[in-house]
Order: structure tokens, then C-alpha cells, then sequence
């Protein structure tokens, strides 16, 4: 059997008897870092008797076949440093692999940065796209952004305390400044915050760099978003009188608050 078990994401507190029990009891352990797992079972007062394994992106796939002949007889449980495993952290290919083998695999759930900050970011919650950590280069965030631009569901994304910044910056480009969002900081822990509003806005409060891992929230382009089809339209009229059509889509992204890159892209649909 393999048994997926969620671990705090900052507050010891948040440890569920059944996670407690689970390691305890455990004859093997597949870890992401297996020091945090010590470190872990040390604040949980958990002595473990476990077989410990490293789990990690760089050797996943090597270790599969030997914890899928383990589950086969055995309990094999599966960690991650902080929250659940596989989400945004290894894992899923062992999962495959066990489900494939015909191994049974159980849960036990617990804390999660997408839902935690999710809850409290204030935006609709009914449907959300979970997107993972965000590239580290401007380009490629861009990139990830433009993607997304006509997506409807609340999108949810992880990023580093030194780029949440220039992330920001990209997203209020591409998204809008006006366009809806949150970050969350330090969630579960003693200094956690959420701080809500549009994208300008939080780019003005990310200057003062704050500090934690952050999971950045924004909301969807719903009907109360900009009608970017329209505005494409105007930047054509507006590049018929000789104005460049990129002069034209920053011109019109400024008045009314908009992602020029949108703006352009939309134009360039129109004129096809």
C-alpha cells in the first residue's frame, strides 16, 4: 500500500493524530528532504522507526521500481516537505506507478497552500486553476501570463519572496493593473498576511520586498473585465489614422488600465 500524507506548511499545530499515527507506525518512508522529515517528527515528539528514502525531482524516477515492489507487501508513505505531496512537489510518477501495478494507494489529507490561500483571497472559489511555481525569467513568466489571458477561472500560482516583485510588474502588463488579485505570505505562520487589491496596487506593497514564501492569486477575466475584443478593434481605427498599431495598444492599455499585450494580440485576431 502506498499512503499519501499531508505535513504542515508552517504551523506544526496543524498536524493532524492520524498523520502523527501514520509515521509513527511507518515501515518505510519515502521523503522528499529526509531532514525535514526528522526535523518534523522531532517537533511532533514522533520517534520513527521507519527505512527512510529521498524522494526528490532528481531521482524519482530512479527509485520508482523499488518503493512499487515494497508497496506490493508493504505500507510505503509518502511525504513532502510541507503540504501534499505531488502537488507543485515529487511524486506523481510513483503514484502512476503504483496505480499501474495495482498497488492500493490511500490518503491522508491535510494543509494546502493552493486552498489555503485560495480561501482567503477574496475571489470566486467555485472554479480556480492551479498553475505551480512561476518561471524565474521575465520572459518566460510573460510568456505564461499571455497564456492565460482569456482564462475565466481564479488562477493560483507559487513564487519566490526576491521575484514576487517582478511578478507582479508581468502580471499588471499582461493582465491589467486593474485586474483583481492576492498574495499570501507566511500562511500558518506567526507573521502570515494576505494583502488584496488590484495588481498596481500590489505591486506598490511588494516594493517594500516582503519576506516568506508567497502564493500569488488572481482573479479570472470575468464579465467585469475589459471587453479586450473591443479594444482591439479601437487600436485597428486608431493605427488607420498612422499611428503604429503597438503605439496604438499602449495608448488605449494606459486609458483604460488594460494589458497592451492583450490589446495588440486581439487587434492582430481582427486584422487576420
Amino acid at each position: 500500500m502506498l499512503i499519501l500524507a499531508a505535513t504542515p506548511i508552517g504551523n506544526l499545530s496543524d498536524a493532524s493524530k492520524r498523520l502523527e499515527t501514520t509515521l509513527a507506525e511507518a515501515s518505510f518512508i519515502a521523503a522528499e528532504d529526509t531532514r525535514e522529515l526528522k526535523r518534523l517528527c522531532r517537533g511532533l515528539g514522533i520517534t520513527l522507526n521507519a527505512k527512510l528514502f529521498s524522494l526528490h525531482e532528481h531521482n524519482e524516477r530512479d527509485r520508482i521500481d523499488e518503493l512499487v515492489e515494497l508497496a506490493k507487501d508493504e505500507i510505503v508513505v509518502l511525504v513532502s516537505d510541507a503540504g501534499m505531496p505531488t502537488i507543485s512537489d515529487p511524486g506523481f510518477l510513483l503514484v502512476r506507478a503504483c496505480a499501474d501495478a495495482g498497488v492500493e494507494i490511500q490518503i491522508v489529507p491535510g494543509p494546502s497552500a493552493v486552498v489555503s490561500a485560495l480561501a482567503v483571497s477574496g475571489l470566486p472559489t467555485d472554479r480556480f486553476s492551479f498553475e505551480g511555481f512561476l518561471p524565474r525569467k521575465s520572459g518566460e513568466r510573460v510568456r505564461v501570463f499571455e497564456s492565460l489571458i482569456t482564462e475565466k477561472r481564479t488562477m493560483v500560482f507559487f513564487e519566490a519572496p526576491h521575484r514576487i516583485l517582478e511578478s507582479l510588474k508581468d502580471a499588471s502588463k499582461v493582465f491589467g493593473a486593474d485586474r483583481l488579485a492576492s498574495v499570501s505570505r507566511e500562511l500558518t505562520k506567526k507573521f502570515e498576511e494576505t494583502k488584496r487589491g488590484r495588481l498596481q496596487e500590489l505591486v506598490e506593497w511588494a516594493e517594500k520586498i516582503p519576506k516568506g514564501e508567497m502564493v500569488l492569486v488572481v482573479s479570472g477575466a470575468g464579465e467585469e473585465q475589459l471587453d479586450y475584443e473591443q479594444l482591439g478593434q479601437k487600436a485597428l481605427l486608431l493605427a488607420e489614422t498612422g499611428m503604429g498599431l503597438k503605439q496604438a495598444s499602449t495608448e488605449l492599455a494606459d486609458k483604460f488600465g488594460a494589458s497592451k499585450t492583450a490589446i495588440y494580440q486581439h487587434a492582430l485576431q481582427a486584422k487576420a
